[in-house]
């Protein structure tokens, strides 16, 4: 990922929105720290459809009888 200062980006906003667009994620820095980072829209399209994946997933799943979240935190803690 390359990073890019603010002062630069205000100078050529639009060749890094293209350049993200082409699907490079580019950190934006303010004072040598990353503040955001800008990139391509099907990433999150791919995140998207990931997190309907893992629902599906969830929806399918069969509760276990008497296993509470409690009782397994008990259970890892011996």
């Amino acid at each position: 990922m390359r990073k890019v200062g603010m002062v630069e980006l205000r100078r050529s906003w639009s060749k890094f929105v293209e350049r993200a667009e082409q699907g490079e994620r580019i950190g934006i820095t303010k004072r040598g720290k990353l503040v955001a980072v800008i990139g391509p829209k099907r990433e999150r399209e791919q995140l998207d459809k990931l997190f309907a994946g893992m629902e599906a997933v969830r929806k399918r799943v069969k509760k276990m009888r008497g296993v509470t979240i409690k009782s397994l935190i008990e259970e890892g803690r011996m």
